[in-house]
């Protein structure tokens, strides 16, 4: 296999725990509570799934649009060019390069938030495609953003490796017919994804000693 296709959000930059956070202080601004639990439920999901989410459980008439926009105005004001790329990135993203992996990205981020943040990283000329939520009907768990990032890289979704933090990203990556690798950022793995990724790893670091083991077979 010679794909390597990622997740952005928990996987390339440490980001997930900030959106908690601003979530949180949303919460104790307008006065709901246990938004962690639901911001959870929603990692790796779409603006639209994540809705539908946050309604299901703070109620139809929860004013999800106004208190969303409230807080990507907020997490861009206090974030943008400031977001911490988690270990390793770089030092995967060259030992890919170096070692002729196509790369992609397979982001549920809409598109101007995902190229502004990976230009702001200056890692962005990395990626031979990216994929945001916004190009796709289905969010994860389907498959087809997986399924579209592999096609813009000409590669068959068998050929190519995924690496997911959320559930809902492994989930999409193994319904896509993929290898899913886990690198678990705010949820700790479970059965399910221990059955679905063929490997859990610490970091991306662990990554690239999983790909020399492979590439020696």
């Amino acid at each position: 296999m010679k794909a390597v296709v990622f997740d952005m959000d928990g996987v390339i930059f440490d980001s997930e725990r900030l959106v908690i956070k601003v979530w949180q202080k949303l919460g104790e601004k307008h006065g709901f509570s246990h938004v962690e639990d639901v911001c959870h439920q929603a990692l790796g999901t779409n603006k639209e799934t994540s809705k539908k989410i946050f309604l299901e459980y703070y109620g139809e008439d929860f004013p999800y649009d106004t208190y969303a926009k409230e807080s990507s105005q907020l997490y861009h004001a206090t974030y943008d060019g400031r977001l911490p790329l988690k270990k390793g990135v770089k030092e995967l993203l060259a030992y890919l390069k170096a070692h002729h992996y196509k790369i992609a990205l397979a982001s549920s981020t809409r598109r101007y938030t995902v190229t502004l943040q990976l230009r702001n990283a200056g890692i962005i000329e990395d990626f031979d495609a990216i994929i945001c939520g916004d190009m796709v009907e289905h969010s994860k768990p389907h498959p087809q953003i997986y399924q579209t990032a592999c096609q813009a890289i000409d590669m068959k979704p068998s050929e190519a490796y995924a690496i997911e933090d959320s559930y809902n990203g492994i989930r999409s990556a193994y319904n896509a017919g993929m290898h899913p690798i886990m690198v678990p950022d705010l949820m700790p793995p479970t059965a399910e994804m221990e059955e679905k990724a063929d490997v859990i790893l610490v970091d991306l670091i662990q990554v690239i000693t999983y790909l020399e083991g492979h590439n020696e077979e």
